[in-house]
């Protein structure tokens, strides 16, 4: 048990907001001497409970939210734990010749069921941790971070070897990391990009239990107001708020959704705001619900309006959290949405993984041979918008990019969660997803990480406090 204990503290060092991300490469060798030779009873329950300190010390920050949940959140994903310390046992029982290789896969096997049943919750993924070891971290783009966390065990296993008079096994390790490197060397040196887009974020800040008082929504306005007026003096191309910085139902609220199209209009810049939006619905909720619910639908969405102060388009988030934003079975039991409160656990996901574009002049101008005139040009980008926690999910940014995002917008709210590494957690995703796909990020948080990250994982232009309200103008450089 003790040494179960001690892989776990391990563990949680290498995590923001430790970040001694080297630990990660010896953190299971304790567990591993562990439960090599018990039962496979005993060999389950060990790794069951350095899984579940595990995450209880990488995730503690979720008590500010649900203390139960989390504790029912831990227990679940210790199951992780439990089982490949079984299959461990059993493996090592019966063969000791390919482990370096089948106790890997096992693990990135597990990681990945944890990411995609029940919704999914690929947090805190092994890869994760070495989200600013950018050299270590370019295999991502064909392997995903499920191939930085096969190295991470794979070290693990040849350590353990190690200190059981096999050094081959780390030998092989230090071939196979070598090589990684190299590739990581090569990458970097490699980027040629064309056009560029100058982007500014807005981080207003605003605390938890202020968002949604209706008596401070004219003070929330003026805040993002002031700040976006402040970022127009930049001259971006695009202007972004972040998660729900809308106070109020956009569209729904006339009065401060035409103040809002009235700032576009005078700065003459593009806005992409987070709003909560609703629509009527033909299938009303359950019976018994508030009169307010009842006929409605609710989105988690992102609108962009024009500089003439137009609605553009609109994107609905697609992938929900679970009892934050709905509730899974309340249309089969009922009485489940009375453990939410408010408009919390009623929205509605979207249906469309929707593309955005914005224009803006050509550095050149072009010559018209129909009139033997130079005449002014366009270009258009593409983008698209990952809405809180989607960003953990590599499908969603995948199907994006395929369908012609060059680069993606990520708008959150980490404000929930207080002084934690839960910002920075959510940020070593972005890094992941930036590689994953060769496309920049852009970053823009209410409270949390607002940064700007380059398609090899670089993360520039950050706001630094989290916890202050201000605005940062950068330059992405697309394909």
């Amino acid at each position: 048990m003790l040494w179960a204990i001690i892989s776990a503290i391990l563990l949680i060092l290498a995590f923001p907001n430790f970040n001694q991300s080297y630990f990660v490469f010896i953190g299971f060798v304790p567990l591993l001497f562990a439960i090599q030779k018990k039962s496979a009873k005993n060999a389950f329950w060990n790794s069951y409970l350095c899984g579940f300190l595990f995450y209880l010390g990488v995730l503690y920050w979720l008590y500010h939210v649900t203390g139960f949940g989390l504790i029912v959140l831990c227990m679940y994903l210790a199951l992780y734990f439990g089982v490949f310390g079984f299959l461990f046992n059993r493996l090592t029982y019966y063969t000791s010749g390919f482990n370096l290789l089948f106790i890997p896969l096992i693990w990135i096997f597990l990681e990945y069921a944890q990411s995609h049943l029940f919704s999914g919750f690929g947090w805190a993924l092994l890869g994760y941790s070495q989200y600013m070891k950018l050299r270590l971290i370019q295999i991502a783009d064909f392997s995903g971070v499920y191939g930085v966390s096969f190295l991470v065990m794979m070290v693990n296993v040849a350590v353990y070897k190690f200190f059981k008079r096999s050094a081959r096994h780390l030998v092989v390790a230090a071939l196979v990391l070598g090589m990684v490197f190299w590739y990581g060397k090569m990458r970097e040196n490699k980027g040629e990009w064309g056009d560029s887009l100058k982007v500014s974020v807005i981080q207003g800040n605003i605390p938890q239990e202020m968002k949604w008082d209706p008596f401070a929504s004219d003070e929330i306005m003026d805040g993002y107001f002031n700040l976006t007026r402040l970022a127009a003096f930049d001259e971006p191309d695009l202007i972004i708020w972040p998660e729900t910085s809308f106070p109020g139902f956009f569209i729904s609220d006339e009065e401060k959704t035409r103040q809002v199209f009235d700032l576009a209009r005078k700065i003459q810049i593009p806005l992409l705001i987070g709003a909560n939006t609703t629509v009527p619905s033909p299938c009303p909720l359950p019976r018994g619900e508030r009169e307010r619910v009842r006929g409605e639908k609710y989105f988690n969405s992102a609108v962009l309006i024009s500089k003439k102060g137009k609605i553009v388009d609109k994107y609905d988030k697609l992938h929900l959290v679970p009892f934050g934003e709905f509730v899974p079975f309340g249309d089969k039991i009922p009485f489940l949405h009375r453990l939410v409160l408010g408009e919390l656990g009623h929205f509605t996901a979207g249906d469309e993984y929707k593309i955005f574009k914005i224009e803006r002049p050509a550095l050149q101008k072009i010559f018209d041979f129909s009139t033997g005139q130079q005449q002014a040009a366009n270009i258009e980008h593409r983008f698209a918008m990952l809405i809180c926690f989607e960003d953990v999910f590599p499908g969603i940014a995948k199907k994006f990019v395929q369908k012609g995002a060059q680069f993606l917008v990520v708008i959150t709210n980490d404000a929930w969660y207080g002084k934690s590494g839960a910002p920075f957690q959510h940020t070593a995703c972005s890094v992941f997803r930036a590689i994953e796909n060769r496309v920049p990020i852009v970053r823009c948080a209410n409270t949390g990480y607002s940064c700007f990250i380059d398609p090899y994982g670089r993360i520039y232009d950050p706001i630094e406090d989290i916890f202050t309200s201000k605005h940062k103008t950068s330059t992405l450089n697309l394909k």
